[in-house]
């Protein structure tokens, strides 16, 4: 087969035409042969039997008869028509019905000519009826490719709309395999065929379309997933072996005296075994001549921070600068005040630069930038502008960073002539088969256990007919001396709802905790930079004692005096934003609290997620049921949600095949990096095809 007839637009397929075309590219993303023939059908309808009508059974199932039209009659009813034909076999009569279309349907049925139907039959007044069957002449029936299994294929109204159903799709994919004789290109190499005792990919496509039985469709699927799933490792695998080989990075071969200092005389606790593993794979990354890209997982309050400045501290005792960016100016400036307060006394020169720093402040910290006085910088998206230049920046550590587009964080390693170390944080822990797919260019390194003293946050899920005693718990609280968190939702920043909300609890916390025993601050998106900075630091400070607010204080607000999270409608947030609130207290020695206020009426996913709440604080094993419940693409946000396009693989239920495919493209490229044996020359091809196609996700770089 011609490699290129894949690539021919669908336009020019028998059937298709200008109109047809254009509907199947909005609606379905089908602009070649190659898209239609990557449209897998979500289910099969089993089609190895034709019934009689005399042994039809009352249990509306889908069935399939041959029989002929005896008779056409339309039947008036109180809303228009319905047209009614009298289909007949050797064992008795039933009615097909039509309620649309009738004077087109009329025109085409054939009397007393043998058909094939199939639907689902209902027992309406003594006899069978069929509303709106699938019909075919019997003799096109058996001309046609004999499926078994009538595949169901992916639909929208507007498809529907404009006559394009399952049965015209399935004449189209039909009509691709007659074009192409069912012959396709080999994608995967003997080798790798035979060790999996995989189907080839003529036989997998045609199986997977056209399926003979239950056993070759499972086949089918098998090899397909694993298809795409390994061709998505190798491209990952290849980026991380290839950044190893040709991007050489600085070497930090000396752990000196900026390092050792912090470590015997600053360090402020001790550091947990998984904090010390980490850095000690970090080191080695640092001390290899290769860049580092790592990507570091550690639940909110596991100790983070402490990692990066001593990361910092390695570079600094090798001559070299480092800059930590993070999204939010609420959470840069907390990164400085924390690492300011850290690196007390040691002599290391550290600024802030976020977009409210004025014109005056920022002039010096570009010149020290420059002339290397100034070690290290941390900031926003400020740090990206073209005037901030370094004299040698070694180290860039990147906070949050899904909050980060690609473009941006390329910025960040094109202001150095060699790039800089790459450290990527996130406190939304990602689950094991997600890491592999979107970070399996990334090493990984996670900090799973907490800081020595951190009581586990207690979790109770509260109805809001509760409200009173969850008060007087807030007033007991509040007697001991702590602070309070009350959070409402906000999906879109300008959201009616969500305001009237936040403002109808405000008032009454304020009507429950009156002036001037208590104090409130609050918070949301429709505030002035300046005042939100107010209230978060009266809040901060302890100057009041409750700060309501909507999902601004989401990420990195720490306050250790804040000892309850309430959160208001707690069924309209994700589980990694439950997560996320809930680590907002629990940071100081008392035992902390997390409310989850709700109405009564409950979705079966809201209840999965509330009880998984209260059940665990394992970020992962919350990550996996958000994986569940959500799928991938919802997971990563709407910034990445493109990023697992897949046609046939689910990486959630497909995680073994996922395993299996990252073993044997990682076995692959050890053994043959540049894909040269012979035996692998089909997979470099395929890989080829695929980037100059765009048919593989370029994934975070």
């Amino acid at each position: 087969m011609n490699a290129n007839l894949l690539q021919t637009p669908i336009v020019y397929l028998k059937g298709v035409g200008p109109n047809r075309s254009e509907t199947l590219l909005s609606e379905l993303g089908i602009g070649t042969y190659q898209d239609l023939l990557n449209l897998f059908p979500n289910r099969y309808i089993d089609k190895t039997q034709y019934l009689k009508i005399a042994h039809l059974q009352r249990s509306n199932a889908d069935v399939q008869i041959i029989g002929k039209i005896v008779h056409i009659k339309t039947v008036e009813q109180k809303k228009g028509k319905r047209l009614v034909a009298t289909f007949a076999d050797d064992t008795g009569q039933m009615e097909l019905v039509w309620f649309r279309s009738q004077k087109w349907i009329r025109e085409n049925l054939k009397l007393n000519t043998p058909y094939v139907v199939f639907g689902r039959c209902n027992w309406y007044n003594g006899s069978f009826s069929m509303p709106h069957p699938e019909m075919e002449l019997l003799s096109e029936h058996q001309q046609g490719l004999k499926i078994s299994m009538q595949p169901v294929y992916p639909s929208t109204e507007k498809l529907a709309g404009k006559g394009i159903t399952n049965r015209v799709i399935n004449k189209l994919v039909q009509q691709l395999f007659l074009e192409t004789k069912g012959q396709f290109f080999e994608s995967l190499s003997p080798p790798l065929l035979q060790e999996l005792k995989l189907l080839s990919k003529s036989e997998a496509m045609f199986n997977v379309h056209f399926p003979k039985n239950q056993e070759l469709l499972a086949k089918a699927r098998f090899r397909l997933k694993f298809e795409e799933l390994f061709y998505i490792q190798l491209q990952l695998i290849s980026k991380k072996l290839l950044r190893k080989q040709k991007i050489k990075g600085y070497s930090f071969d000396k752990v000196g005296a900026h390092f050792i200092s912090f470590y015997t005389e600053h360090l402020p606790f001790a550091l947990t075994e998984a904090q010390k593993r980490v850095l000690k794979e970090i080191r080695s990354d640092l001390g290899s001549n290769a860049q580092m890209n790592r990507l570091l997982q550690g639940d909110v309050g596991s100790g983070k921070t402490i990692v990066a400045v001593m990361s910092m501290l390695l570079a600094i005792d090798n001559g070299f600068q480092s800059c930590l960016m993070a999204p939010t100016e609420i959470l840069a400036n907390q990164h400085y005040n924390g690492i300011r307060e850290l690196l007390e006394g040691t002599g290391v020169r550290c600024a802030l630069l976020t977009g409210s720093v004025k014109k005056s402040v920022r002039r010096p910290i570009h010149e020290q930038l420059e002339n290397g006085e100034l070690q290290i910088l941390i900031g926003t998206h400020a740090l990206l502008e073209d005037k901030v230049r370094f004299k040698n920046l070694g180290l860039a550590i990147v906070d949050e960073q899904h909050r980060f587009g690609v473009a941006q964080r390329s910025k960040l390693w094109h202001k150095n002539e060699i790039p800089p170390h790459v450290l990527v944080m996130t406190a939304t822990p990602i689950p094991r088969t997600l890491a592999m797919s979107l970070y399996g260019d990334l090493d990984i390194s996670v900090i799973d256990e907490l800081p020595p003293g951190r009581k586990p946050i207690k979790t109770v899920h509260r109805y809001d007919s509760n409200r009173l005693k969850v008060f007087r718990f807030i007033r007991d609280e509040i007697k001991k001396g702590r602070q309070i968190y009350v959070v409402y939702p906000l999906i879109k920043e300008s959201e009616a709802l969500d305001y009237k909300d936040l403002m109808d609890g405000y008032e009454s916390i304020v009507r429950d905790f009156p002036l001037p025993d208590y104090q409130i601050s609050i918070v949301h998106g429709q505030m002035k930079a300046v005042d939100k900075e107010y209230e978060m630091q009266r809040f901060v400070l302890g100057e009041t004692q409750i700060m309501v607010a909507t999902t601004v204080i989401e990420v990195g607000v720490n306050v250790p005096n804040a000892s309850v999270m309430i959160i208001e409608s707690a069924e309209r947030f994700g589980l990694s934003q439950l997560h996320q609130l809930r680590g907002r207290v629990g940071r100081g020695a008392d035992q902390s609290f997390c409310i989850l206020m709700t109405g009564h009426k409950l979705s079966t996913e809201a209840k999965t997620r509330l009880e998984t709440m209260v059940q665990t604080h394992d970020g992962f094993e919350i990550a996996e049921v958000d994986l569940r419940l959500r799928g991938p693409g919802d997971l990563m946000g709407t910034q990445q949600s493109g990023v697992l396009n897949l046609k046939i693989a689910d990486i959630v239920r497909d995680n073994d095949i996922l395993k299996t495919a990252r073993y044997y493209a990682l076995k692959i490229l050890k053994e043959d990096p540049s894909l040269e044996k012979p035996e692998n020359g089909v997979i470099r091809h395929t890989y080829a095809q695929l980037i100059k196609h765009k048919n593989i996700w370029n994934y975070i770089s």
